[in-house]
């Protein structure tokens, strides 16, 4: 057993961890941004807008949480 439901280390969806990322794109209230590794993901930013391009955040089952400095 991994400890993640879909038995990815660091799944922004149901990893119990927040993961730093970097803001590609704003769209709305979603943002476009990647991982540590280069994967893309789709992120509510909501919590924390603007999210302008290159600022870096921690995710928590796809949704932002905070910047990061």
């Amino acid at each position: 057993m991994t400890g993640y439901a879909c038995g990815v280390p660091g799944c922004i969806t149901c990893g119990d961890e927040g993961i730093p990322m970097e803001v590609v794109e704003q769209r709305e209230e979603l943002a476009v941004c990647v991982d540590a590794e280069g994967r893309r993901h789709e992120v509510a930013v909501d919590l924390i807008e603007p999210a302008a391009p290159g600022a870096r955040i921690l995710v928590h089952a796809g949704v932002a949480i905070g910047e990061l400095a």
